[in-house]
C-alpha cells in the first residue's frame, strides 16, 4: 500500500509524509526533472557544476547585438544579430537562442546585466528597458556596465588606451583606460580629430578606432562590446556597475519643434 511507505506513483518517489524524502527539499525538482542550478548542484542540462547565479547579459548600444548566459564559471550560451535599427526585432530571438544554447529557462536566472552606452537612443531605449522588465517580473539582480568598458575588458596591452566607438554625426563616443583597465576618464563624446589631439600617443581599440582609422591611432582590435565580456566583468565583481539608465551624453537627432501659435 502506498501509505506506508512503497513508492508513490504520483510523484515516482517515496511518499513524503511518513518521512521519506521530500522532493521540495533537496532532491531533484520535478517540474524540469533536474537539480535545481540554484543551490548549487550538478545542473546535466548543461553539464557543468554551477554556482547560485545563472545571469543573463546582452548590450545594444552599437549595431551588434550581442547576448550571453553566464553560470557562475563561464559562459554557457551566446548568440548576436546585427543591424542598426533593428536592436527590437533581433534583442529577443538572440535572448531565446541564448537561453537555448545554456539549456536554461527564464525561471532559472538570478541576474540581468546590459550594456547601458553611450549609444544611440534607440538602442539603448531597448536594452535598457528590456533589462529593467526582466529584472522587475522575475526578480532579478540587475546590473547597468558601461558599454566602452565592456570594449575595454577584451583589450591585451600594458599601459594606457583610448576605447572609441561610433556616435554617429562623424563624432566618436570614448573612454580612457589605466592599469587593469581602470576608466581613468569618460565617456565623452567628440570628433575624431579633436580626440586625436588631446591623446596623440594613445592606441584606440573599438569601432570607433576602426572607422577613423588615420585619425586615430586605430589598433584594429577590439571592435563591438561583447556580451560574454560583459557577463564576466560583472560575475568576476570587477564591473563598474552603473544605474540602469541609458547613456546618451547628448540630445536625439530627432526633437519636437516648437510651433508658434499667432494670438
Amino acid at each position: 500500500m502506498p501509505r506506508v511507505g512503497v513508492a508513490n506513483p504520483r510523484v515516482g518517489v517515496a511518499n513524503p509524509r511518513v518521512g521519506v524524502a521530500n522532493p521540495r527539499v533537496g532532491v531533484a525538482n520535478p517540474r524540469i526533472g533536474v537539480a535545481n542550478p540554484r543551490v548549487g548542484v550538478v545542473n546535466p542540462r548543461v553539464g557543468v557544476r554551477v554556482a547560485d547565479v545563472l545571469l543573463l547579459a546582452f548590450d545594444t548600444a552599437t549595431p551588434v547585438i550581442t547576448v550571453a548566459v553566464h553560470d557562475g564559471e563561464r559562459v554557457v550560451g551566446e548568440a548576436s544579430g546585427e543591424g542598426a535599427m533593428a536592436h527590437g526585432e533581433l534583442l529577443a530571438p538572440a535572448i531565446r537562442d541564448a537561453m537555448a544554447q545554456a539549456g536554461a529557462a527564464m525561471a532559472d536566472l538570478t541576474d540581468v546585466a546590459v550594456g547601458v552606452g553611450p549609444g544611440p537612443f534607440t538602442g539603448l531605449r531597448v536594452g535598457v528597458v528590456t533589462a529593467l522588465t526582466l529584472g522587475s517580473t522575475l526578480q532579478l539582480a540587475t546590473h547597468g556596465v558601461c558599454s566602452l568598458d565592456v570594449v575595454a575588458a577584451d583589450v591585451q596591452v600594458e599601459g594606457e588606451f583610448l576605447v572609441a566607438t561610433d556616435a554617429r554625426r562623424k563624432e566618436v563616443y570614448w573612454a580612457r583606460y589605466g592599469a587593469a583597465h581602470v576608466r581613468l576618464d569618460g565617456p565623452h563624446v567628440l570628433k575624431p580629430a579633436d580626440l586625436a589631439l588631446q591623446h596623440p600617443d594613445l592606441p584606440v581599440y573599438g569601432q570607433g578606432g576602426q572607422l577613423y582609422d588615420g585619425v586615430l591611432r586605430s589598433a584594429g582590435e577590439a571592435g563591438a562590446p561583447r556580451a560574454a565580456a560583459l557577463a564576466q566583468l560583472v560575475v568576476s565583481g570587477h564591473a563598474v556597475e552603473l544605474p540602469l539608465e541609458p547613456l546618451y551624453l547628448r540630445r536625439p537627432d530627432a526633437v519636437p519643434q516648437n510651433v508658434s501659435k499667432r494670438a
